[in-house]
Order: structure tokens, then sequence, then C-alpha cells
């Protein structure tokens, strides 16, 4: 295909994302008084008042809320119409590696998103209630800045869910080694402490909730790592038990040939 075909091909992939994007964006707009209520809720169980600074800041949320709707219902055709388009400059190994990687990152993410949901949010928004009654300070709490904190927190935890995913992407085109993982892996237990206790509230029992699933996560990676590497060194070997079979049978029929002309000497 000459070049112009590749650009009609990525022009018409990326009319048919925004057209599912703005349809699905419409369709958050229905949904979004009922999702923002929703999260406000969560907030509204330990004790916490709303306010809004501006006329338009709780409109703005329904459609900051729509907007993200729009994204994580449209992502699965986007991955799949950015595969589809790569898929004729891949070889068969990075066909397979692609399309895994789009599958299995979109499950790591939504299982981060749901972990952050049911165990991180309901933990850092008790703390962070509990401030209020140890300061003679009323909370006014906006409603802009509430939301972004929840959406900050639910894109941080499906990103560090992505870890497996990234590190058996990079190990399968040989960019990282498991031995290189599990040499780093006293330096990871320290950084990941560090991380959490920037995206936490100040208190031990955030910072240990965050930390302990990074390293499980991480140490999922090396055995993901470890058996893609297995395979890789197996895959050799059973290719080359492949071609010695081949050779053999075509060997045979050489000898089954030649024998006849043997016998009419």
């Amino acid at each position: 295909m000459k070049l112009t075909g590749h650009l009609k091909e990525l022009r018409s992939r990326l009319v048919v994302c925004l057209l599912v994007l703005f349809v699905t964006i419409i369709v958050g707009i229905g949904l979004a008084p009922k999702l923002v209520e929703h999260l406000l809720n969560m907030g509204k169980v330990y004790g916490y008042q709303y306010v809004y600074l501006s006329p338009q800041e709780l409109l703005m949320q329904y459609m900051s809320a729509a907007l993200v709707f729009g994204i994580v219902a449209t992502m699965p055709l986007i991955l799949y119409q950015v595969w589809a388009f790569a898929k004729p400059g891949l070889t068969k190994r990075e066909n397979r590696v692609f399309l895994c990687a789009l599958i299995f990152g979109t499950i790591c993410f939504c299982v981060g998103v749901y972990f952050a949901y049911q165990v991180m949010l309901p933990t850092m928004l008790l703390f962070l209630s509990t401030l209020e009654n140890s300061a003679e300070v009323a909370a006014a709490i906006s409603v802009q800045n509430y939301i972004s904190f929840l959406l900050t927190i639910f894109i941080i935890f499906g990103s560090v869910f992505e870890l497996p995913v990234l590190s058996v992407v990079l190990d399968a085109v040989g960019i990282l080694k498991v031995k290189w993982m599990k040499q780093a892996r006293r330096y990871v237990i320290v950084v990941s402490f560090i991380v959490s206790a920037f995206i936490t509230p100040p208190d031990v029992v955030s910072q240990v909730m965050v930390a302990i699933p990074v390293m499980g996560l991480y140490e999922l990676s090396i055995i993901l790592c470890s058996i893609v590497e297995k395979l890789r060194r197996k895959k050799p070997e059973e290719d080359d038990e492949e071609r010695e079979a081949s050779e053999k049978g075509e060997a045979s029929p050489e000898k089954e040939e030649a024998s006849p002309e043997k016998n009419e000497e």
C-alpha cells in the first residue's frame, strides 16, 4: 500500500473512533448527574459537605464525568483500531504480543480502578475526614477539587496495575531482563514506599496499602517475565526439531525413488 493509502486508512479509523466517542459522550451526559451524585455520596458517608465556588462549576463536573465516561467506553475500540492499523507491519509473534497486551492491559486497568474504588478511597476519605475533628476548622470542600481528587486516584491506580503487562511487553521485545528485575527488587521496595507517601494521605496505613500492591505487582511481573523467557528459549528448540523432522521426511522419499532405478539397472 502507498503512503496515501495508509493515510486514508488512518483517517477512516480516526473518524470511526471520533464518532463513537461523540456518541458515548452524549450517553455520558445523560448518566453524568447520577455518576457525580454517586461519587459525592462516597464522601457524604464520612460527613463531607460540598460547595461550588462558581455558577458553572457543577455543570463542568457533569461534562468532565461525561468525557471520562466516553473515553473509557471508547477505549476498547480505540485500542482495536490501533492494533488493526499496525497489524500488517508486524510479525506473527509481534501481533500476538500486541494483542495480548491490549486485552490484558485493559483488564489490569479496570482491576486497578476497582481496587481504588473499593479499598483505597474509603480509607483515604475516612482518614481525611478525621482531620476536621482534630482542628477547629469547618471544611467547605469544592465539588471540582473533590471530583478531580477521585479521578486522579482512579488514574494512578489504573496505571500502577499496568506494571505486569508493561514488564512482559518490554521483556518480550528484549528491552527488559528478569535478571535486572531481580537485582532491582530492593530498590523497588524503597521507591514504592516513597511514591505511596506522595499519592496517599500522611498516615502509615494508607502508605502500606499502596506499597504492598505495588510490590506484589512487581513480583508478579518477575514471574510472568520468567515464563515468557522460558517459552522464548523453548521455541527455538521446537523449531530445530521440526526442521530436522522435515529434512528427514524429504530425504526418505529420495531414497525410495532411487531404489526402483537400481532394480531396473
